[in-house]
């Protein structure tokens, strides 16, 4: 389905600029157990039933540079869209003179006193000042566009580093659980070869397994403790605070989202998408407003006023106005300038229409990308869980046969990797699986809304 946009003033501006989305998704859609309904996408975070995450999110969006500079920006392209309807009325300027001369030899030194008002007004016959303003117009909106979705990056951005702190953890109480179970059979080993039923070199695989075991349980600790040093420079929360809000609860739930059937309807509640393509409106107006420059221009200017003369104790006052003169000028000679600057507005027109369209494509693929991530998630679960639990009743029983001596260390090492890896790749599913869904909630638009207004 084509995404069109609408014309602009003058008949030379293009009609319109499609970028065509695909008739649906090649990708499977999710099969969400709540009948695929998500009451308020924007609201996500909160659906996941855990507090921690969007107590986070809303102090990361409030501490954010990101965010503030994209205000920073609506508050400019608000002050330009102002002045830019400013420019269509009449200005109107107070004027106040004072001046003591002398005319002629016959006539006494005198003073003479002005106030009064002067007014100008360039009359807009051919849309120069009304293409300046519905640029700004568009630019505002895009704007504010921009600002959304500084928002959603942020909470996306937020959401990834605390589930992998949420994995961090995981995968640290996993290696923490090795590397004990490593230092017992490093134990186990000394005691026999002291005894004389163990050889030295199984005593020495055995202390380096437990060495090994050791610094991996080192090294991931490493990792989160990098993890939260992370979220505190964003969310600007003090660490000692960071700490004590995170991992309240270890069971979050996971609410799934519901992706719009057709690729067109979802396009369009993306920021990004709408910014680049109020960008595309804007540089139509621009096209619009240059080529109007070689028309006529029409100004009109008028003033109204007191006058006082004094002179000699004598005193003479009068009011004056007056309408004009009428001005219509007609470019006749500029050496190329005004063509040259419709070429440059046509050609950043053109590349605004590049960028529009290059987004609807990269929309479509992040889209696709999480849709299939999700996929690949979903059917790897079951597996990943029936590998844990196979290799994991093999290292028991493997562990069983090592301790009554019917198993050499090395078969026990080679069941505690193959365990260790399995364990590590369900934590690292689960992780990738949050992911691919806060992708997807940034690729649908984060909830936003066409219809939400300006940001206050």
């Amino acid at each position: 389905m084509p995404l069109l946009l609408a014309a602009c003033a003058t008949p030379q501006a293009p009609v319109s600029v499609e970028a065509a989305a695909p008739q649906q998704w090649h990708a499977p859609l999710p099969v969400l157990p709540h009948g695929g309904s998500v009451a308020d996408l924007s609201q996500w975070w909160r659906q996941q039933g855990d507090p921690v995450l969007a107590q986070l999110i809303e102090a990361a969006q409030a501490a954010s540079p990101t965010i503030v500079a994209a205000r920073s920006r609506i508050e400019q392209a608000r002050a330009e869209r102002v002045a830019s309807g400013a420019a269509l009325l009449p200005t109107v300027d107070a004027a106040a003179t004072a001046v003591r001369s002398r005319t002629e030899p016959s006539f006494p030194l005198g003073t003479t006193t002005q106030a009064g008002f002067q007014s100008a007004w360039e009359i807009d016959l051919f849309g120069v000042g009304r293409a300046a303003r519905d640029a700004s117009q568009a630019r505002l909106e895009g704007a504010s566009a921009g600002w959304h979705e500084a928002r959603v990056s942020v909470a996306a951005e937020t959401a990834n580093l605390y589930y992998s702190q949420r994995a961090c953890r995981k995968l640290l109480a996993i290696a923490l659980s090795d590397s004990a179970s490593r230092s017992e059979t490093s134990r186990l080993a000394d005691l026999s070869m002291r005894t004389g039923f163990t050889a030295p070199a199984t005593a020495d695989l055995a202390r380096a397994s437990a060495g090994e075991g050791g610094a991996r349980a080192t090294v991931q600790r490493a990792q989160c403790e990098a993890g939260i040093k992370a979220l505190v420079a964003l969310t600007a929360l003090s660490e000692p605070e960071l700490r004590a809000k995170l991992f309240i609860d270890e069971n979050v739930a996971e609410a799934g989202i519901a992706i719009a059937t057709l690729p067109a309807q979802l396009l369009m509640q993306r920021p990004d998408i709408f910014a680049a393509e109020r960008e595309v409106i804007a540089a139509m107006a621009e096209v619009d407003g240059v080529r109007a420059q070689r028309f006529p221009r029409l100004s009109l200017n008028g003033t109204i006023g007191r006058t006082r003369f004094r002179t000699g104790g004598a005193e003479t006052e009068f009011s004056s106005w007056s309408a004009g003169p009428l001005t219509l000028s007609l470019p006749v000679f500029d050496g190329g300038r005004r063509a040259a600057n419709v070429d440059a507005a046509q050609a950043r027109y053109e590349e605004a229409v590049a960028a529009y369209r290059a987004r609807v494509r990269q929309a479509v693929r992040e889209v696709e990308e999480a849709l299939v991530s999700l996929e690949s998630t979903s059917a790897r679960a079951e597996d990943v869980r029936k590998a844990v639990a196979g290799y994991r009743a093999f290292f028991d029983a493997t562990e069983a046969s090592y301790k009554g001596g019917l198993t050499s260390l090395l078969d026990l090492e080679e069941a505690r990797r193959t365990r260790l890896t399995a364990e590590n790749a369900l934590v690292t599913l689960e992780q990738e699986r949050r992911n691919a869904w806060v992708a997807l909630y940034r690729a649908a638009g984060g909830g936003w809304s066409a219809f939400a207004g300006e940001p206050r």
